[in-house]
């Protein structure tokens, strides 16, 4: 048995409940885990509200790090006692065991936490979506100019990250000055807080009018 968080009806945080439920062994192509940490994600919320409907009862939660309990026949890339983390339908990771198809669960480094491997996943593959699969014409290239709203949240501060990796030059906007340093401190290589300042005329300015290749809105 493993506790899990599960509503029966769309609602309020009141809808939370604390239950029991059965886990069984994986089957082929799956593979149970055990949880040392939970990611929370603004999905949940939506999910749990009825902005995004889901059939009920659900458990909530899309991702999670922890231990590989059991492996099912055809599992090849990862094995009991493996550190291991995932962000991934279906819901579920408000629990502290679970089985999950093993296509959508990766080994963790051990130079990872499962704190941040549980915190990272989904906020990690949408900047990965963002700056490796949604690209403008001709792609983008070291030294191109991005502009990214929000770069001082969870999947901002990831991406400017990868962009200093990549090599390009991401323009941040966030809504105060203590969040555009940290968006500096990640990488950004400017950074316009956008409650005070002219954001399309800043941008104008910093890329000597040439604008940028892309504009990312991750919210």
């Amino acid at each position: 048995m493993s506790r899990a968080i599960q509503i029966d009806q769309h609602g309020g945080p009141e809808q939370l409940k604390l239950v029991q439920v059965s886990v069984g062994q994986p089957g082929p192509g799956e593979v149970r885990i055990r949880h040392h940490a939970v990611g929370l994600n603004y999905i949940d919320v939506y999910q749990r509200s009825g902005l995004y409907p889901m059939n009920l009862p659900v458990q909530l939660g899309m991702e999670a790090a922890g231990v590989i309990e059991a492996v099912g026949e055809g599992v090849a890339h990862l094995k009991v006692g493996d550190r291991a983390a995932y962000s991934s339908q279906p819901p579920g990771s408000y629990c502290e065991v679970r089985v999950m198809p093993a296509k959508c669960v990766c080994k963790l480094p051990d130079t990872i936490s499962f704190e941040v491997g549980a915190a990272m996943m989904l906020k990690g593959l949408t900047a990965q979506y963002l700056l490796k699969r949604t690209l403008p014409q001709g792609g983008l290239n070291p030294g191109d100019f991005v502009l990214f709203h929000a770069a001082a949240g969870g999947v901002g501060l990831i991406a400017c990250q990868w962009a200093r990796a990549l090599g390009l030059q991401l323009i941040g906007t966030a809504g105060s000055d203590a969040k555009c340093a940290l968006a500096l401190a990640n990488g950004a290589v400017a950074a316009i807080n956008y409650a005070t300042e002219d954001f399309s005329q800043q941008v104008k300015e910093i890329t000597q009018g040439k604008g940028v290749k892309v504009v990312y809105d991750s919210v």
